[in-house]
């Protein structure tokens, strides 16, 4: 399954080729921590195409996280400013875990009923 995530990250984000190996680094990564968040009776073959799409951008997020951004361009009054890595990371994060959401156990928190 690394490798069908490996090229869908590969068609989702840019990765220059010296960046394979931390991709599929960051793929198993990817795999491995979203697959023990995964609710006990769910198995990632069970929600697959999700799966290969959330650890996808959860792979994409560790990337970003390691740019450091701030390219800046400006032509007359147009200014074009790459966005903060860290930014990027969170917003790929929270993607993935949008996508597998249906999927995932609860992280600790619950509603409680109130006496009365």
């Amino acid at each position: 399954m690394t490798e069908q995530i490996m090229d869908m990250a590969r068609s989702l984000g840019h990765v220059d080729g010296g960046q394979e190996e931390a991709l599929e680094a960051l793929c198993r990564a990817a795999q491995a921590e979203l697959a023990g968040r995964l609710r006990p009776e769910v198995r990632s073959e069970d929600c697959e195409d999700a799966f290969i799409l959330a650890c996808a951008w959860l792979a994409l997020a560790g990337l970003a996280a390691g740019e450091t951004g701030g390219g800046r361009f400006t032509a007359g009054e147009v200014t074009i400013q790459e966005g903060d890595g860290a930014a990027r990371a969170a917003a790929l994060r929270l993607q993935a875990e949008t996508v597998l959401g249906p999927w995932l156990a609860d992280r600790g928190f619950a509603f409680q009923g109130v006496p009365g």
